[in-house]
């Protein structure tokens, strides 16, 4: 006899999820403060971190209009160092980091597994609280004094001068650095010991493999930082010499510790953005991803490769030829696996069947900024170009095209690709092709332009500048407003969606993973019976029903028994 996979997770009471979900499974705010369904902990994350998206976006936005004119616009030159390393530290530790694993991986994780909860459900808890701790210190910073250091904490200015809120801001890091260590943690035993039956390794969803590389990162590269941001803080609140040339100690020590952090830290938030853009393709592209294992592999390979190339941070330091080289030779390599990825979200597009829905626009726009992002990264990991470039506005384009054009635009893409699936509403589609368009411009106008800028030797982090970067500046600070009013509107038709959005089906955009066999929004317990994990990107028997207005995965043979 045959045995046949049955579809065991329709919804019991209808096909737009009038059942119980995770939602409405209890309710008050103790509840919510102190669940452990990892469904309400990402939804928390989400959160708190699109408030920090929000706060660092402002300080961004006085930083540019500061500079719509020479000389002073809005605030003085101190006023002005304290508002762009504001903008650099939250929008790094407390936004672009943590933002796509600790929301959208702790909300989807183990649901495309096909399991109930993460590993330790506890600890996870425990790692929200441990954010929302640090980022109080960010909140005391602002208080006592501001930070003017710059986002890297440089020494020896951040441990003899500086404002007074330097010590509670790299407290506030320092306490960061372990909530990304126990989710890490969290994630790497999750998928070792909780994947559903049929799920092997080969069989993940690409944005799990992702996670994954992520986490290894986390766990190796994180302690660096919190073992340097301690030293920091010892040296400038008792006066020991470590960093500080006035007191014995090294400032470039300091930057090799910082940079062995740092430049991984890049890839803690590029791979996950990856995994998202991996899942969108194939979705809307509804075929099979191309080359899964060399994807999969790449991740790895992007893990390992950044612990080895943080010298190209360092080539006017004064480190010897051989290892400027050696540093040089690393950082191109790394490029390698990145284009890995590039040349097969393309090849999995050719000859399929594109839909252009908003969350496909977003990683298309991914794949374009990121390759610029990248390609520019060259003349940088190239010392006889670097040193130029070295502290200029190229590097600041650079830099965003990478972070904000990688990671920005691809946790967009996720979050409006699994929005119907976290809350069960649906948005407008128009509107929110009409935010991505305006982010989109906005984006490029802000930053494409300061390239030029960079090869025209404007330093970055001035307050003010020469005449002839006027026009520039101006064309930089429109852009940043047009990108303003993007994020608005997105912002607007979410909210919509939730107080007005009419209810969705289980899979609306037609995918094959798991988190798509389920409920909208999911159920407390995930699924109604046991999932199997099997092709999770085979598109041949996923059908639209117009009936439930719905895709539907077909049943499909799992075994066969004689």
């Amino acid at each position: 006899m045959s045995t046949t996979a049955t579809n065991t997770n329709i919804e019991p009471h209808g096909p737009h999820g009038s059942e119980l979900n995770y939602l409405n499974h209890s309710r008050g705010l103790w509840s919510w403060l102190t669940t452990l369904d990892h469904k309400r902990i990402g939804v928390m994350y989400l959160v708190a971190i699109l408030s920090s998206f929000f706060l660092g976006g402002m300080f961004a936005i006085l930083v540019r209009t500061e500079h719509v004119a020479p000389g002073s616009t809005l605030m003085g030159s101190d006023m002005y160092n304290q508002m762009f390393t504001l903008h650099g530290a939250i929008m790094v530790f407390l936004f672009i980091i943590p933002g796509i694993p600790a929301a959208l991986g702790n909300f989807m994780l183990p649901i495309m597994l096909g399991t109930k909860d993460v590993a330790f459900p506890r600890l996870n808890l425990t790692s929200f609280y441990l954010w929302c701790f640090g980022a109080v210190f960010f909140v005391v910073a602002l208080l006592s004094g501001g930070i003017d250091t710059g986002w890297t904490f440089y020494t020896p200015y951040s441990t003899s001068l500086g404002a007074g809120g330097v010590i509670p801001a790299v407290m506030g890091v320092f306490i960061l650095g372990f909530s990304s260590i126990l989710t890490g943690l969290n994630f790497i035993a999750t998928i070792h010991m909780l994947r559903a039956p049929g799920m092997t390794w080969f069989r993940m969803p690409l944005f799990l493999w992702a996670l994954y590389s992520t986490a290894i990162i986390q766990i190796l590269a994180t302690p660096v930082l919190a073992i340097t941001l301690l030293l920091l803080i010892t040296e400038r609140a008792i006066g020991i010499g470590i960093f500080d040339p006035a007191l014995g100690g090294d400032a470039v020590l300091y930057q090799h510790f910082f940079w062995f952090y740092s430049h991984p830290a890049v890839y803690i938030m590029i791979l996950p953005a990856m995994g998202i853009v991996s899942e969108l393709v194939a979705t809307f592209s509804h075929k099979h991803v191309f080359g899964y294992k060399f994807i999969a592999f790449s991740s790895i390979a992007i893990a390992l490769l950044g612990f080895l190339v943080w010298g190209h941070h360092m080539f006017v330091t004064g480190q010897s030829a051989l290892a400027g080289t050696i540093f040089s030779l690393i950082t191109f390599s790394i490029a390698i696996p990145s284009a890995v990825k590039v040349f097969n979200w393309l090849a999995t597009m050719h000859d399929g069947s594109i839909d252009l829905k908003s969350p496909m626009l977003y990683a298309m726009s991914f794949i374009w900024v990121f390759t610029l992002g990248g390609l520019t990264g060259l003349p940088l990991g190239t010392m006889s170009t670097n040193i130029p470039l070295h502290d200029t506005y190229f590097v600041v384009a650079h830099f965003h095209y990478v972070m904000v054009g990688g990671t920005v635009f691809a946790f967009l893409g996720g979050l409006i690709y699994w929005w119907p699936k976290m809350f069960g509403k649906l948005f407008s589609e128009k509107w929110m092709v009409v935010s991505w368009a305006l982010i989109f411009i906005g984006f490029n106008l802000t930053f494409f332009i300061q390239f030029i800028m960079g090869m025209q030797g404007m330093p970055r982090r001035y307050a003010n500048y020469l005449p002839e970067f006027t026009l520039y500046h101006q064309v930089s600070t429109v852009g940043a407003w047009v990108q303003l009013i993007g994020f608005l509107v997105m912002a607007g038709v979410l909210l919509h969606s939730l107080m007005a959005g009419r209810r969705c089906g289980m899979n609306v955009w037609g995918a094959t993973t798991l988190e798509w066999q389920t409920a909208s929004p999911p159920p407390h317990e995930n699924f109604h019976g046991t999932p199997y994990g099997g092709n999770l990107y085979d598109f041949q028997n996923i059908d639209y029903d117009e009936e439930r207005d719905d895709y539907v995965r077909a049943a499909e043979p799992r075994q066969a028994e004689h």
